[in-house]
């Protein structure tokens, strides 16, 4: 009987990961199970599609935000999916940003129960920023940050661990932000994010679930 508890508790501890290299998605298309959404929209959706970039870390596809289709300086440009259950684990993204007069670059999100609750973390190169947030009901409340200076128009690699209220956020491999924080405990989904007028490509998106 022990043999098999022990075999159970192995099973139940063991990581689940699963990547988004986005080269095997049509262009011009979403993964299946994605969507498109946006806090504070303010007008139309940014649009969001799989793009060719030569650049791209791994093979030639990326997923980008292409359009911004509107002026809003205070909107959210969302890209996720509920078909993943995040609550404790790890996120990380390649990422690089394009072009952007009121915001650059972009990040993560994760919890997410919809488009107005979830956590940020995100880089800004226009700022020298790099921070994480909870918005919820809307309302975006910094939690951490810290000053860090990466160029834009090159790939950077952005990544969060989460267990229970503890969180930690990476950039480049190097750990800038840290703390605790108890907005949201439940499960919840996953993506992509950048603010007003930011345009940015993202690439091998994965999520490890414990």
């Amino acid at each position: 009987a022990s043999v098999v508890s022990a075999a159970l508790c192995c099973t139940t501890l063991q990581a689940k990961e699963k990547v988004w290299r986005f080269d095997d998605i049509p262009t011009g298309k979403l993964p299946i199970g994605w969507k498109v959404d946006a806090t504070n929209p303010g007008g139309d959706l940014a649009s969001w599609q799989v793009v060719r970039d030569k650049s791209a870390p791994s093979s030639s596809q990326v997923l980008a935000l292409t359009s911004i289709n509107h002026n809003n300086a205070a909107a959210f440009n969302l890209c996720w999916t509920d078909s993943i259950s995040f609550l404790d684990g790890e996120i990380e993204v390649k990422f690089k940003a394009s072009t952007g007069s009121v915001d650059q670059g972009g990040g993560v999100i994760w919890r997410v129960l919809d488009a107005e609750n979830y956590y940020i973390a995100r880089f800004n190169p226009l700022e020298d920023n790099f921070r994480l947030y909870s918005v919820k009901n809307g309302t975006r409340r910094e939690l951490a940050g810290a000053s860090v200076s990466l160029p834009a128009g090159e790939w950077h690699t952005l990544k969060i661990v989460q267990k229970g209220d503890r969180y930690a956020g990476y950039l480049n491999g190097k750990k800038y932000l840290e703390g605790r924080d108890d907005t949201f405990l439940k499960r919840g989904g996953a993506g992509l994010w950048s603010k007003a007028d930011a345009v940015t490509s993202f690439d091998d998106f994965s999520v490890k679930t414990k």
